[in-house]
């Protein structure tokens, strides 16, 4: 979804003009830059919250010339979506939840097949 489908959406929604959805949806928009500017968290139950993470200054590589780069600490939002977010996005047509899928797993290698279960090695 774009922005210009949003507006569009929340001008439906809501019976507003174009121009009114717009001012709402650049409104909501310019607040949780000015939030998140000044350090502080936004919790939206049942959406999500936003915050800003700090990364440290760090040395890099110039991917082309293989030079080392000084990469400065800089500070990058994070959206961290809430609980009922992801079960209503888990949630199938009929209104199920979908299952949950669990990473694939190996298949036995050659001549190791069979029923039988060996427990990894302890570190």
């Amino acid at each position: 979804m774009t922005k210009a489908e949003l507006v569009e959406d929340v001008a439906r929604a809501a019976e507003l003009t174009k121009k009114d959805a717009e001012r709402l949806v650049e409104i909501v928009f310019e607040s949780i830059i000015e939030t998140l500017n000044h350090g502080e968290k936004i919790e939206l139950r049942g959406f999500g919250s936003f915050r800003v993470r700090s990364r440290g200054a760090r040395r890099g590589r110039n991917p082309k010339t293989g030079a080392p780069v000084d990469i400065p600490a800089k500070r990058v939002p994070y959206f961290k979506p809430g609980k009922e977010m992801k079960e209503l996005i888990n949630l199938e047509a009929d209104g199920t939840t979908a299952p949950q899928t669990s990473a694939p797993t190996e298949s036995a290698p050659a001549g190791q097949e069979g029923g039988g279960s060996q427990t990894p090695p302890l570190m």
